[in-house]
């Protein structure tokens, strides 16, 4: 009786877009249940990324492959994001809804790592890869809608708080990875090819578990935020530029650049840390390169919890700022120094990368109304960055046989990111956006009857253009 219960009261896996909920005025009790159940997506994503890490120095020893081709990892797995986030992820987003997405990415995701059984056995790179493109196909396609739920579902003022705290545990995901890595795949100081083998077994376990996971978004009730409710949230902080064609959306279009460019140069950054580490620290081998790399995961992760909290005092755009600049100053030192002043350099770089991702997303998004799922496809879209940057590093590493040198490659990358950093905190017509939404009151406190009547007229009225809104209060 308890299961039927359970499945009777279970949301459903297609929504009407053309429908107002509940859901874009919920209040924080509210959301906490979708939110807690979004935020564990962030942890597999940050396992994955950090394990991807790892295993990038590891198939250079122990398959003998140059740091140019060893990207490949990277290239599979962040060469399927544009394909998820612009095609088919974001379908389904815009017909299905959320929940289905959701279950969609991590059957995907666990497909991916199944796959990595026999890519195991058979010591094939090209088996790795191409798992690894499944396995990049199920994130992008979570990525594509977790990112836009986190900061809609809730009140809008704290939208930058949530995604960069569920965020946070993508980091602590990223420094379990390299930790794992480090003891299963670096278990003596000369990699041997039976470790390639525990690969299968780490990614079984994974498997299993997200095929659990994707059972209990099935069974739960997950509020659903359909364009007319973004419309609704937007007409009540008075931001006219969903009336704007999408494509004259630039505001969104610059904040996907900074994410192409930004994703390249931290996937870049990570992909290549350990090999940064033996080049330029004598005595330093790939097992204490893993544990370097973990500890920098750690302070990326300690970066983004204190990030998230300092913007519950301040404007989340100042935090952005200050942080990708720092970013920004720490990686262009990286380049010319040695030793253990170059792996401080980095720590630092990792610990002012922490919010940048996260807070791209939310403030690219603003003012978007009844256009959001669609350009959120295109913000997340801008993660292939990271199959983009990593082989230009690895190319120009192995001309010069030097790491460090090379990493000026992902340098320049973040000097074009930085730029949507100072737009959005020097620019008005940027400024105007993000603060307007955040300073909405929605979700935080008893609308006005009136007010919220006036509120939905006028989203109905914005949606005539387009045929007939149908509202409805849940």
């Amino acid at each position: 009786m308890d299961l039927k219960r359970v499945l009777k009261n279970r949301s459903g896996l297609r929504v009407d877009n053309r429908q107002t909920t509940s859901a874009a005025t919920l209040t924080l009790r509210q959301s906490l249940w979708p939110l807690s159940l979004v935020t564990i997506l962030f942890f597999l994503w940050g396992f994955a990324y950090g394990l991807l890490d790892t295993l990038n120095k590891h198939f250079q020893n122990t398959l003998h492959i140059d740091r140019g081709r060893s990207a490949g990892l990277q290239a599979a797995y962040f060469g399927a994001y544009p394909l998820a986030s612009l095609g088919y992820a974001n379908w389904i987003l815009r017909h299905y809804g959320y929940k289905t997405v959701f279950i969609f990415g991590l059957t995907l995701y666990g497909i991916g790592a199944l796959c990595m059984w026999p890519a195991g056995l058979h010591q094939s790179f090209g088996g790795f890869c191409g798992a690894t493109f499944v396995i990049g196909s199920g994130l992008g396609s979570l990525e594509t809608a977790a990112n836009p739920y986190l900061t809609v579902c809730g009140p809008p003022r704290y939208s930058e708080i949530r995604i960069n705290f569920a965020q946070s545990f993508n980091a602590i995901g990223t420094v379990v990875g390299p930790v794992l890595g480090s003891y299963a795949f670096f278990t003596t100081t000369n990699d041997n090819v039976e470790a390639l083998q525990r690969v299968q077994w780490v990614y079984l376990a994974i498997g299993i578990f997200v095929f659990c996971l994707a059972a209990v978004f099935f069974v739960s009730n997950i509020p659903e935020v359909t364009d007319e409710d973004m419309a609704f949230q937007v007409a009540t902080t008075h931001v006219d530029e969903q009336d704007k064609p999408f494509w004259k959306q630039w505001k969104l279009f610059h904040a996907t650049l900074a994410q192409f460019t930004y994703t390249g140069a931290q996937v870049a950054i990570a992909g290549y840390f350990i090999n940064y580490a033996v080049d330029t620290w004598p005595g330093t081998d790939s097992a204490k390169g893993a544990k370097l790399l973990a500890g920098a995961q750690g302070a990326f992760a300690v970066g983004r919890f204190l990030g998230s909290g300092i913007m519950k005092y301040t404007k989340a755009r100042y935090v952005f700022g200050i942080y990708l600049s720092c970013c920004l100053a720490f990686l262009a030192a990286s380049v010319t120094q040695r030793n253990q002043t170059g792996i401080a350099m980095l720590f630092l770089t990792l610990f002012f990368e922490s919010v940048c991702f996260p807070t791209i997303v939310a403030l690219g998004i603003r003012g978007l109304g009844r256009h959001y799922k669609r350009g959120s496809g295109f913000i997340v879209g801008g993660v292939c960055g990271g199959a983009i940057v990593p082989p230009i590093l690895g190319h120009v590493a192995d001309m010069r046989n030097d790491t460090g040198f090379a990493f000026i490659v992902p340098t320049m990358f973040m000097v074009v990111a930085w730029t949507y950093a100072v737009a959005v905190n020097f620019v008005p017509s940027y400024k105007t956006t993000v603060d307007k939404v955040g300073e909405s009151t929605v979700g935080l406190q008893n609308q006005d009857t009136k007010d919220e009547e006036a509120a939905i007229d006028t989203t109905r009225e914005m949606g005539e253009k387009g045929g007939p809104v149908h509202v409805a209060r849940q």
